[in-house]
């Protein structure tokens, strides 16, 4: 009985299952507050990595309360969100403009991104979200997420990445968010039914997050000898006593 206590002991731990922690994350709210909304920050809230424009949109800062708001708990006049325009003309430049997001994964796995985006009446009603392994290279994930109608959030939008290769433990990983065409069609579609398509429309994204689990360490040598000759001395005690 106590060979056996011990034994589990020892391996439990070795692997403890680890809990998901935020790794990355963008409020685009001012630190210090300035309490206006149009006045944000490019820099992680949490952890660190880089926020960039794809394509040739083009960007301010815009309420992240207005609209019935996002996730964000900061829901002061420092509440800001990241919002984008220039988009491609209409049948033009599908999946080429929109945000991009480089934030390692090293030393973690079971990667999942999650967002908070609001869509004007007249941006594209659909946004592709697409993962790179090496930063140059972009990949759809699963279909393209659709608004309908606009000028309301869509919070807490969110991508499962634990199952694609490469994306764990990747200094090179990033993503990105972008306008996409109407499925099956070779134009894009107005978010709020009734309205035209515009290329002056808005996307504004909050709560930009990488959550992961630390990866488990690699036990060392030393620790793996401790262990077996741990092992081999129970099974000795054992013949003995069985003897």
């Amino acid at each position: 009985m106590i060979k056996h206590l011990v034994v589990a002991a020892a391996f439990a731990a070795v692997a403890v299952p680890a809990q998901a922690v935020t790794v990355t994350q963008w409020n685009f709210n001012s630190v210090p507050s300035d309490a206006s909304s149009s006045t944000g920050s490019l820099v992680a809230s949490v952890g660190s990595g880089v926020a960039s424009l794809v394509g040739g949109t083009t960007a301010t800062f815009a309420s992240g309360n207005a609209s019935g708001g996002s996730t964000d708990p900061d829901t002061s006049t420092n509440d800001s969100g990241w919002n984008l325009t220039a988009w491609a003309a209409q049948g033009a430049g599908d999946k080429s403009r929109g945000a991009r997001f480089d934030t390692g994964t090293t030393g973690f796995d079971s990667v999942v991104v999650s967002w908070d985006q609001r869509h004007s009446n007249t941006s594209s009603r659909y946004a592709q979200f697409q993962y790179s392994t090496d930063g140059i290279a972009f990949h759809d994930f699963g279909t393209a997420f659709a608004a309908d109608p606009g000028d309301v959030w869509y919070n807490g939008r969110s991508v499962d990445l634990s199952s694609v290769a490469g994306v764990a433990d990747n200094a090179s990983f990033a993503f990105r968010i972008v306008a996409a065409f109407a499925p099956g069609e070779s134009g894009y579609v107005a978010s709020t039914p009734g309205s035209s398509y515009g290329t002056a429309g808005t996307w504004r994204f909050d709560m930009v997050t990488i959550s992961a689990a630390p990866m488990a360490p690699v036990p060392e040598p030393e620790t793996c000898a401790m262990l077996l000759a741990g092992l081999a001395a129970l099974g000795v005690v054992a013949r003995r006593r069985a003897a």
